[in-house]
């Protein structure tokens, strides 16, 4: 009997002290409310730490991972923790790419996360109320200023393209076919670039024109050497002529004859040049040496007196090439030439021309009134070089 008391108290002890152990191990666990990607449970634990916690729980932590607590902290009773597990996205800012971790749940989260700030002129894909989900792709094209170009008209905006045509194409640019851009559509754009546009247009010009009459002389026996009688007068012509004309921005900057029409023809003024000779005229005094050279006489003492002396050639247009004292000057181009007022210099005089050498008086202009000349050249250059200038002649006879 007492055998069988003592295994009844044992067995009664080994009962006790397990009911104690369980209702122990019971009292001892602490109760956590753990939120695990957003699914909320209730959880006893023996955990001493948040990591040991999240272990048991099968939850391996990387970083980038949310935790309220921190890993090392006491598990208590009644805790809170809520883990969430981050993911994987691609940011793009400008040039700068990485992949980042993220518990972000939106794109504007991430940007926040970030500490990334967008001015109203940036852009960014996708949206900021995008929903991040594992490998997003987020791109955001930061804005910079650049100047816009257009004719007379400057201004500064704001872009994100890369080059000149997507800067055109965002700004709702449209170029014409001769339109041109500089620099040119694949070049790249930087901030503080300035981008030219040059509108370009091709019109036709017709414009109207009078065309000079020629004067045509005749030798007239009649009239005193030197003297001048218009027998007919000389009208000018009409002609139209057709121009293309290149505009840039609105200004011309080439004009092409493409046709012209004659509308009127000219007619000639002719005007009888007299010929009669009341003094004859050494021979030496007027021969003209048309090799280039008038002989020089042996005695250069004559009258001295300053004139005002232009240049002229017998290539321009309506001139026929002829002197009023008959001398073709196309025939003779180096002949040594002036145009007088035979009232002052008589035709025919051998004149020194200081600048020019020794020349005969064999021609008159409309223009050649007093003390004035007109040298004979028979390069069109030359006469353009001359000019107009105040000199020293003397007559010699």
């Amino acid at each position: 009997m007492s055998g069988r008391r003592l295994l009844v108290v044992f067995a009664s002890l080994i009962v006790a002290f397990s009911v104690i152990g369980f209702v122990t191990f019971k009292a001892t666990q602490a109760s956590v409310a753990l939120t695990l990607d957003g699914k909320k449970q209730k959880v006893k634990t023996h955990a001493k730490t948040v990591k040991e916690l999240l272990a048991d729980q099968d939850i391996k932590w990387k970083k980038g991972d949310y935790v309220s607590e921190p890993l090392d902290a006491d598990v208590t009773d009644n805790m809170k923790i809520v883990w969430k597990s981050s993911k994987p996205v691609k940011l793009v800012v400008g040039s700068q790419k990485k992949t980042i971790w993220t518990t972000a749940h939106t794109v504007q989260d991430v940007l926040n996360e970030r500490q990334i700030q967008l001015s109203k002129h940036d852009q960014i894909h996708p949206s900021q109320h995008t929903t991040v989900k594992k490998d997003l792709n987020i791109e955001v094209s930061k804005a910079f200023p650049v100047t816009l170009q257009q004719s007379a008209h400057q201004k500064k905006v704001w872009s994100t393209s890369t080059t000149v045509a997507d800067f055109l194409e965002q700004q709702g640019i449209k170029l014409n076919r001769l339109d041109r851009v500089e620099p040119n559509l694949s070049s790249p754009i930087s901030p503080n670039s300035k981008v030219n546009i040059i509108r370009v247009e091709k019109v036709t010009d017709v414009v109207e024109a009078p065309v000079d009459y020629a004067v045509v002389t005749k030798s007239d026996p009649s009239l005193k050497k030197g003297k001048k009688k218009v027998i007919e007068e000389g009208e000018q012509g009409r002609v139209k002529k057709h121009y293309r004309v290149i505009l840039e921005n609105g200004k011309e900057v080439s004009r092409t004859l493409v046709k012209q029409e004659e509308k009127k023809s000219s007619r000639d003024r002719v005007v009888a040049v007299g010929s009669k000779v009341e003094k004859p005229v050494s021979k030496t005094a007027a021969e003209v040496s048309y090799n280039g050279q008038v002989s020089r006489s042996n005695n250069d003492k004559g009258k001295e007196m300053r004139v005002m002396a232009t240049a002229y050639t017998a290539f321009c247009t309506g001139c026929s090439g002829k002197t009023r004292t008959g001398v073709d000057l196309r025939a003779n181009p180096n002949a040594k030439v002036i145009a007088v007022d035979p009232d002052v210099i008589p035709l025919g005089s051998k004149v020194y021309v200081e600048g020019y050498g020794y020349a005969i008086a064999a021609d008159t202009g409309s223009a050649i009134n007093g003390n004035r000349i007109d040298v004979f050249f028979s390069d069109q250059s030359e006469a353009y070089r001359w000019g107009r200038r105040t000199i020293k002649i003397k007559v010699l006879n």
